[in-house]
């Protein structure tokens, strides 16, 4: 791993800092800090990595006290080394350094720690070497669905379902 970069584990990270760190990679998940400090408080553990201080990777995990899931892990692409190809938004692409892998371990041992009888995660593209090279393999028979709840009402997800059916 870099000489110079730190890894902490702890329960809680500034807000403020993190929305800087997602712009930065030019992370989607950019804007509010209030909905940023939401997701912080909501989340179990967190792992930084900062290079002279500043700010350079994320992996947080979160955990329903049965399910554990790797909810994200992020790397400032500059020290991902050469086969980072997009260098955006933090994907995993290369991890030369192995400064993701300890970040995401870390995280993964934490929710064992605390009982997750399982522990998943959610990755696409190159992100899913990565996570395989961690030891998760590939769901059978499953099918991620996704729930939008934008602005506009068009994925609000009110059901058309009888509330006696429920």
């Amino acid at each position: 791993m870099g000489e110079n970069i730190v890894l902490a584990t702890s329960d809680k990270i500034d807000a403020e800092e993190l929305v800087r760190f997602y712009e930065r990679l030019d992370h989607p998940i950019v804007g509010d800090p209030a909905r940023v400090g939401r997701m912080v408080d909501q989340t179990f553990c967190f792992v930084t990595a900062r290079l002279d201080g500043e700010l350079v990777g994320i992996a947080r995990g979160v955990t329903d006290g049965l399910n554990g899931y790797l909810a994200e892990c992020k790397l400032d692409p500059s020290l991902q080394g050469p086969a980072c190809v997009t260098k955006t938004d933090g994907r995993i692409e290369h991890d030369s350094a192995g400064v993701a892998r300890a970040m995401a371990t870390r995280v993964v041992e934490k929710l064992r720690s605390d009982g997750a009888d399982r522990i998943q995660v959610l990755a696409y593209g190159t992100e899913v070497d990565f996570c395989e090279e961690l030891g998760f393999r590939r769901a059978t028979g499953m099918v991620v669905l996704q729930l939008p709840t934008d602005a506009d009402g068009a994925g609000t997800g009110q059901s058309q379902v009888s509330s006696s059916v429920l």
